[in-house]
């Protein structure tokens, strides 16, 4: 699904204040995997967020996504390809307060030219699907506890059907049990609906849910292999 190829960030390039951010990453992610990419402030993590979620593009090197190479694509032909196949989960909600629960996520399908009755359906599936009861559903996003506004944001995610969810310290806001809770919802997403999910985090507790940890530092992967995944344990119990 993924392919990274020797990529490389210079912001400011050419200029005396250049800055290397990321510097010959190269990896892999196959469809249905669960991979948190950890690593300290400034080590590059947030720099390769933005380039797997096409928000921005390499100086050098390539990344295919679904078979396509979108290290070279155009501003727009990047916003297409964030509607159509990334799921953003950021960790400050970015919901609207005063704006029901099926609202926020029927909001992004305004974009994708459905009629009023089929992004509703389509909402509830996401909502569903992201564990929110539907007693939920009518209430204003103001009015809900923290770990029910992620799951808002992660159902919102989920709408356009999108084959990569991307979650940018989703649990950052919450205390641990919510943050659990959470993270529950992106293993149930992974085993039982196959979805790819990257996690970015700097926390290791956050990491161990996923079942592969790439540890990014100073713009480099130092290591890459299988977390020693709670939900391991979880079915070890």
């Amino acid at each position: 699904m993924i392919e990274i190829k020797n990529i490389n960030k210079t912001y400011n390039a050419g200029s005396d204040n250049s800055f290397q951010a990321l510097k010959g990453v190269s990896f892999t992610i196959n469809d249905g995997e669960f991979v948190a990419i950890m690593g300290p402030s400034g080590s590059g993590k947030s720099t390769l967020m933005h380039i797997l979620g096409c928000l921005d593009t390499p100086t050098s090197g390539t990344y295919f996504l679904d078979g396509k190479d979108v290290s070279t694509l155009s501003d727009d032909e990047l916003a297409d390809i964030r509607r159509e196949k990334v799921g953003f989960v950021f960790q400050s909600f970015n919901l609207l307060p005063r704006t029901t629960v099926l609202r926020n996520t029927m909001l992004p399908l305004v974009y994708a030219g459905l009629d009023e009755e089929h992004r509703e359906k389509k909402a509830i599936k996401a909502l569903k699907a992201a564990g929110l009861d539907e007693t939920h559903f009518q209430h204003l996003s103001n009015q809900l506890s923290g770990g029910q506004i992620q799951r808002v944001a992660i159902s919102r995610a989920l709408v356009n059907d999108p084959s990569l969810i991307l979650a940018d310290e989703p649990t950052g806001n919450l205390d641990t049990k919510t943050g659990n809770i959470v993270l529950g919802t992106f293993q149930k997403l992974n085993e039982e609906l196959g979805r790819t999910v990257i996690l970015i985090t700097h926390e290791p507790d956050v990491a161990e849910h996923a079942d592969r940890i790439i540890f990014i530092r100073d713009g480099q992967i130092v290591e890459d292999g299988k977390a020693h995944s709670k939900r391991d344990a979880k079915h070890h119990v």
